[in-house]
């Protein structure tokens, strides 16, 4: 089976195909991403602009285009924050729905948290014991803790790196008072999650997700991508402290010329490496191991779930077009 995964983000819409069997590895096959940035196109009236909700439109038509020539089976699609927090996002999302056949499923941020934790579990597998996950994105930081596929806590706070970066740091490079207020700030929101992570139990493996944390962790000296995914790679605390002060002097234009760093999201990754230092800290952890599997293929293998079991979770991003329709 080839499934594809449209994942619409605060930052980026990423279509990601697999070849997928069941019992089996999820392979990839092709990957396309368009930077639109939708969580800096909703206004101060809370509502995502008809520039940025035409964007969507293109890039979702171009997901569905790359689809039916890819021959895939089966696209599971949905949205994360910048959907969800808009107050026309469900307008929106009939538009898109309307124009290109397309229904976008919103996640929550439990689910989010909940989908990504099944994808961390399953790449380190049962001996990595009780499981830490923590995934910064561009409009919420999840988090998630538990000793089975599914987590005993699951939870989304709003420390994105985005949204942190447009409410909280005008200037480039930020001030030093910027960044001392953001901290206290993050730090502030983190201290019942703090609470609740301890209360779940002793942590056998700390792991992270996402493009932030991967960049972090390749700014520290973690092998490139290129070395592949089964490298290990690892961000401790002491490097992460270092990596935040260097990046914390310069402009996010000179940061983009850096090696591992995307240029879409130079501006963002200061408050992202402060969110990731705070929770580090808040959680008492000296390292956080990196994992590539994200939300993406948590989505892929919950459906592979369904597929196996015969009985759909409602809360799994709906199949919105198949073979016969795409190659129409």
């Amino acid at each position: 089976m080839r499934l594809g995964v449209l994942d619409v983000g605060s930052n980026t819409v990423h279509l990601l195909v697999v070849d997928a069997r069941r019992g089996g590895h999820p392979t990839p096959a092709y990957s396309e991403k368009s930077v639109l940035r939708l969580a800096e196109a909703v206004g101060n009236n809370g509502k995502l602009s008809d520039k940025g909700a035409n964007s969507l439109l293109d890039a979702v038509t171009s997901a569905k285009d790359a689809a039916r020539r890819l021959e895939v089976d089966h696209i599971l699609a949905f949205a994360t924050s910048a959907i969800r927090e808009a107050r026309n996002g469900e307008k929106v999302l009939q538009k898109v729905r309307k124009e290109t056949g397309v229904h976008l499923s919103v996640l929550s941020g439990d689910d989010e948290a909940r989908l990504t934790f099944l994808a961390v579990r399953r790449w380190f597998g049962w001996s990595a014991g009780r499981l830490l996950c923590l995934d910064i994105g561009g409009g919420s930081l999840e988090i998630a803790v538990g000793v089975d596929e599914s987590p005993d806590l699951a939870l989304s706070v709003p420390l994105g790196a985005g949204r942190l970066t447009r409410e909280r740091l005008s200037n480039d490079p930020p001030s030093r008072k910027e960044i001392a207020e953001l901290r206290e700030y993050v730090e502030g929101t983190l201290d019942p999650v703090a609470e609740g992570v301890a209360e779940a139990g002793e942590i056998d493996r700390a792991v992270a997700t996402s493009k932030t944390f991967r960049t972090l962790a390749r700014l520290s000296g973690a092998a490139p991508s290129a070395a592949g995914p089964r490298v290990r790679r690892v961000l401790t605390l002491n490097g992460l402290r270092q990596v935040t002060e260097f990046i914390s002097r310069i402009s996010a234009t000179d940061l983009a010329e850096l090696e591992g760093v995307s240029a879409g999201r130079a501006h963002q990754l200061l408050a992202g490496a402060v969110v990731a230092e705070a929770a580090m800290r808040r959680l008492g952890l000296t390292e956080v191991e990196i994992c590539p599997w994200a939300l993406r293929e948590g989505v892929i293998l919950q459906r592979l779930d369904w597929l196996d079991s015969g009985i759909q979770d409602p809360s799994l991003p709906e199949v919105v077009t198949d073979r016969q329709p795409a190659n129409a």
